[in-house]
């Protein structure tokens, strides 16, 4: 699908646009939930520290695009960018078009793709010009069947540059892929559990060797 819109003036430098308000994302974020709860997810966006711990895993400095799935109204996007990747480099792709006819309002510059994030290889292929210096995923991945996760981990490391993070979150006990691969086609590190996330949750980091 084509993208949503590209925007960028120089008061938006920083790639902010329209201001954040929690509550009305919360508002927003329960509303999609109750319409479709296994695509949303989540009843209540990422939180602040949640969204910088899943930011630190990219590497500004690494050239190439940045693939953001399932941004939802863009608490993680708004870490990256804070991080310091520009607005250019970021490719949103989020089903709802709702969420993206917000993120493209709240981010000037950035590219809002409505597609299919599960089916990054069709979503993206076409859009990609370079391999992507990461992937950063809030997609509810438990509400998929265990081949489906491992299919769009092979997906998003194909569209990658080799070693570049698959960065996810989760709420579970458990990794949203599981951590051991007896094939050895990635390894998985895990942040410390984020406490002050509601409720708490913990980041998993996939790479390709």
């Amino acid at each position: 699908m084509p993208p949503l819109r590209r925007s960028s003036t120089k008061a938006r430098a920083a790639g902010l646009g329209e201001r954040r308000d929690p509550l009305e994302d919360e508002a927003r974020f329960l509303r999609s939930w109750f319409e479709r709860p296994l695509v949303t997810g989540a009843v209540t966006p990422s939180g602040k520290m949640l969204a910088r711990t899943m930011a630190s895993y990219v590497d500004p400095r690494r050239d190439g695009p940045v693939i953001e799935l399932g941004p939802g109204t863009g608490p993680v996007t708004e870490a990256l960018l804070r991080r310091g990747v520009v607005p250019e480099r970021l490719v949103l792709v989020e089903f709802n078009p709702d969420f993206c006819a917000l993120l493209a309002r709240r981010f000037p510059g950035v590219q809002v793709i409505r597609g299919d994030a599960y089916d990054i290889r069709r979503t993206l292929g076409d859009i990609l010009r370079e391999p992507a210096a990461a992937t950063i995923s809030s997609l509810p991945l438990f509400t998929k069947p265990l081949e489906q996760r491992l299919d769009l981990l092979n997906a998003a490391h194909d569209l990658m540059q080799p070693g570049a993070p698959f960065v996810q979150f989760t709420y579970a006990v458990v990794p949203p892929i599981p951590a051991r691969c007896e094939a050895g086609s990635y390894t998985a590190d895990r942040s410390n559990r984020v406490w002050l996330n509601l409720p708490p949750a913990r980041v998993w980091v996939y790479r390709r060797p």
